[in-house]
């Protein structure tokens, strides 16, 4: 996995942390009512019990395990139901991508965060294609990552827009267009249109309010609405599902 960096976390964080039991059970502090439940399937333990014990001085975080394997992960996605599983690309029992679906096979609501070791557009593509909410880098520090997990949890886009151009361009290419002619509910208002539109350049929540003189609030309400009528999981998903489905053009700058 490499180094972990600011592993300290933040000053205003607490410095009590967890101790971990054995694999997959880290054993940490009570967390609050709201905590975001995480399960981390990754194979370097180093790594994996180094987050969980940054993740255990954070109370809106909560670590709920640490398998190693994709058979593994199934089984703690089963029986903890993750709100955010950050899981590696590259796993003993096989492709942490292809694991995406099944992962969603049983708990449709989870939030998937992919670990990378390279910016590869075409990996970043199949990710996103598969239903990830989101990519961090490998060698991100400990912070970088656990804004990550706070973002996806949030419905956030963890993508800038030339990344984002280029993975909607190997959708388009990889998908062929809607299958089938096979659309998701297509009842978006004009505004919520514009918002996708916005979406779709990389733009945050308070970028988008701005560009189209609305409110905060009001501009998260139209992407909560957006993301429910495609029913997507995060701002990347809807983006993808809206281009691979012909609702948006993937290649329009």
């Amino acid at each position: 996995m490499g180094t972990v960096a600011g592993l300290s976390g933040d000053s205003e964080g607490e410095t009590s942390v967890p101790d971990i039991g054995p694999r997959g059970r880290p054993v940490s502090r009570p967390q609050g009512p709201q905590a975001t439940s995480v399960l981390i399937v990754d194979d370097h333990l180093a790594f994996a019990e180094a987050l969980a014990i940054a993740i255990g001085t954070y109370p809106d975080l909560d670590c709920v395990g640490t398998p190693g394997t994709i058979a593994e992960c199934l089984a703690a996605v089963e029986e903890s139901c993750p709100d955010v599983v950050l899981i590696d690309i590259r796993l003993p029992d096989g492709d942490g991508i292809e694991a995406i679906p099944r992962i969603r096979a049983v708990h449709e609501a989870a939030r998937i965060l992919v670990l990378t070791g390279y910016a590869d557009t075409d990996v970043l593509a199949r990710a996103a294609s598969a239903g990830a909410s989101g990519f961090i880098p490998k060698e991100s520090p400990i912070r970088a990552v656990l804004e990550g997990i706070r973002a996806v949890r949030d419905g956030r886009m963890l993508v800038d827009g030339s990344t984002l151009a280029a993975i909607l361009g190997r959708v388009k290419v990889s998908r062929g267009g809607p299958e089938g002619g096979v659309t998701p509910d297509r009842r978006l208002t004009a505004r919520e249109l514009s918002v996708l539109a916005l979406m779709r350049q990389g733009l945050d929540s308070h970028a988008i309010a701005e560009r189209l003189g609305i409110s905060l609030h009001t501009c998260r309400g139209h992407q909560k609405s957006i993301l429910a009528k495609l029913e997507a999981h995060s701002q990347l998903e809807a983006v993808v599902v809206a281009a691979r489905t012909g609702l948006i053009d993937p290649l329009e700058i």
